[in-house]
């Protein structure tokens, strides 16, 4: 039998916890008084449908059943977990509160969203205070693990433990806030860049633009993947913190920001934080520490360069700078001379295309392959631009051979030659090498297709002219040893 979540306050933050919960198998049942709650919920589900399986590699659960309720009692009814949502005034939710602990189950987790309110504020004039604690989380909550966690020194320790445990299992990271306090930890950093941001743009020193982009193209992605101290770390060279703490802690007292009551830089504060640094990353050298920083940093940044986002789409206008008046930017009228194989890749193989065995896994042989045939299709003509209008190349037979181990930081080049292309067909042969080493054969075959209807079609006259042109060409070559091989043929 599923657990039972209950959502009061099915805002944003509310939606997003019901997702959170419903998407892990939960059932959950929600309470909003607004008319305008279901619609306000319905997209935010849909969003978290959407979104959220992409970040496991193992099936989620079967989803579980949503329903809707007109009384606070009714939401509560059975619930192991009630998550209060509702606005950030104290009066409001202590009123709720109350109306939930008066039908909730007694050993039910209460947690509360609130961004500002200490436990002991939530818990003041309750029937158990025990059973009430802070679970604020970070939009969207069906994507972003962390959770503070913040009880009172009135809240039952077992019941934190076990909530912790329920997040866990939800996949999120319960951060303990071991000393309740106002606005807890992660808001008072962003309040802190908030007001500073504000007082940028009202003296006229930066745009909302270029204050984000500061952010997203700087150390906002360093944060991303280590956080702040152990970035700072990594600053202060092989002697870590105390080492940068020596050498900027003078600068909290420079006017560089317009928040400076900082605490006195004391010989007992830089002891007590480079201790803490230590005990946090000291099982790790300064290399090894950049080492994983570099690796994550290339991760973050891909991943970006996936959406044409932020700092993604700098480095892909960085590829097209660099491909710019080359054969990897030109159209097939732009050649000449097609009489030989065509380069259609030549890059690096980045830290993330490698496996276990230390070499290029099976999934990015085929992305360097499939790269050359997007490239290919470019070449005469089937780019962006033609997609859009609704026709396209669909791979309907591939047929890989990996030759020789590839590295990571081995420059790759693919070179394509075509074996045959006329009408909706379009069969294609592709060689990867490292200079004179041969290290994969990929053989595709190709129908055109309308993008309206899904079915085989004849591209468009200029597309076809094209790849005529270049198959003309190409008839002339030897046949590549391999194509045509079936799996696990001998030579």
């Amino acid at each position: 039998m599923a657990q039972i979540a209950a959502i009061i306050g099915g805002g944003v933050i509310g939606g997003g916890w019901a997702a959170r919960f419903l998407l892990n198998g939960w059932d959950v049942q929600v309470f909003d008084p607004s008319p305008e709650a279901e619609a306000t919920l319905i997209p935010v589900l849909a969003q978290a449908r959407r979104a959220l399986p992409g970040l496991t590699d193992v099936a989620l659960p079967e989803e579980g059943r949503l329903s809707l309720h007109d009384s606070v009692a009714g939401a509560v009814a059975g619930a192991t977990w009630v998550q209060e949502s509702v606005p950030e005034r104290l009066e409001i939710k202590h009123n709720v509160l109350a109306e939930v602990q008066a039908a909730c189950p007694a050993d039910a987790v209460i947690g509360s969203s609130t961004s500002g309110f200490k436990p002991s504020e939530l818990q003041q004039g309750a029937a158990r205070p025990g059973q009430i604690m802070v679970c604020h989380p970070f939009n969207p909550v069906y994507l972003m693990p962390l959770v503070e966690v913040v009880p009172s020194p009135a809240t039952d320790m077992a019941l934190v433990s076990r909530a912790q445990d329920i997040l866990r299992g939800l996949g999120m990271y319960p951060l303990h806030v071991r000393r309740e306090i106002d606005a807890h930890i992660a808001d008072r950093f962003l309040e802190a860049v908030w007001r500073e941001a504000l007082w940028l743009v009202k003296d006229g020193v930066a745009t909302t633009h270029e204050i984000d982009e500061a952010i997203r193209m700087g150390f906002g992605i360093r944060w991303a993947q280590m956080g702040l101290f152990d970035t700072y770390r990594t600053a202060g060279g092989a002697a870590g913190m105390r080492h940068f703490m020596a050498q900027f802690g003078p600068a909290l007292k420079w006017p560089w920001t317009k928040l400076m009551d900082v605490p006195d830089f004391t010989d007992e504060l830089v002891d007590l934080i480079a201790g803490q640094s230590d005990a946090q990353s000291g099982h790790m050298t300064i290399p090894e520490m950049l080492r994983a920083r570099d690796d994550n940093l290339v991760a973050l940044l891909r991943a970006l360069k996936q959406t044409d986002w932020g700092a993604g789409a700098v480095l892909n206008a960085h590829d097209a700078a660099l491909a710019a008046g080359s054969v990897l930017a030109a159209r097939a009228d732009d050649l000449a001379d097609v009489r030989a194989p065509i380069l259609t890749l030549r890059r690096t193989v980045p830290l993330d295309w490698t496996d276990y065995n230390g070499h290029m896994n099976e999934a990015r042989y085929l992305r360097a392959f499939g790269d050359a045939t997007d490239r290919f299709m470019a070449l005469i003509g089937c780019d962006a631009d033609y997609i859009a209008t609704g026709g396209s190349y669909f791979t309907a037979e591939t047929h890989l051979r990996h030759i020789d181990e590839v590295h990571a930081g081995t420059r790759i080049e693919v070179v394509t030659q075509v074996l045959s292309g006329g009408g909706k067909k379009m069969h294609l042969w592709h060689e990867m090498r490292a200079g004179d080493r041969l290290l994969a054969t990929a053989e595709h075959f190709l129908l055109h297709v309308s993008l309206e209807t899904r079915k085989p079609s004849d591209p468009a006259p200029q597309i076809a002219a094209a790849l005529e042109r270049i198959g003309a060409a190409h008839a002339l070559l030897p046949r590549p040893d391999g194509a045509g091989r079936a799996v696990g043929q001998r030579p």
